[in-house]
C-alpha cells in the first residue's frame, strides 16, 4: 500500500511560481514512475506531468510544457512539480499519483494510487 501526501498548493497571481511536493511511504517508490494530475471545478481530471522512475524520461501536456518540470528525489521519496509563470487557467486541485503501468502514465483510469490533492489558485 502506498500513501501519497500533496504539499504547496495556494493562491498566487499570474506569473508568479509554485513548487508543489508529493511525499510517498510505502511501496517501492524508487522503482515508479510518478504522475501529476489536475482538476479544474467542473471539468475532468487531466494529466499534467509524469516521470519515469529513474528520472531518464518526463512527460508533460502540451499547456504546460516550458513552464512546469517535474522531478524526484528518490532517497526522499518526494516527486516535485515546479511550476513557473502560472495562469489563470491553471487553477486546479492538483494530485500526485502512481501509474499501474509505466507505459500508460496520462489515462487518470490507468493510476493505482492517489493522493488527496492540494489547491493552487492563480489570480488574474
Amino acid at each position: 500500500q502506498v500513501q501519497l501526501v500533496e504539499s504547496g498548493g495556494g493562491l498566487v497571481q499570474a506569473g508568479g511560481s509554485l513548487r508543489l511536493s508529493c511525499a510517498a511511504s510505502g511501496g517501492t517508490f524508487s522503482s515508479s514512475s510518478m504522475a501529476w494530475f489536475r482538476q479544474a471545478p467542473g471539468k475532468e481530471r487531466e494529466f499534467v506531468a509524469a516521470i519515469s522512475w529513474n528520472r531518464r524520461s518526463t512527460y508533460y501536456t502540451e499547456s504546460v510544457k516550458g513552464r512546469f518540470t517535474i522531478s524526484r528525489d528518490n532517497a526522499k521519496k518526494t516527486v516535485y512539480l515546479q511550476m513557473n509563470s502560472l495562469k489563470p487557467e491553471d487553477t486546479a486541485v492538483y494530485y500526485c499519483s502512481v501509474p499501474m503501468k509505466d507505459n500508460n502514465y496520462s489515462d487518470p483510469r490507468g493510476m493505482h494510487y492517489w493522493g488527496k490533492g492540494t489547491l493552487v489558485t492563480v489570480s488574474s
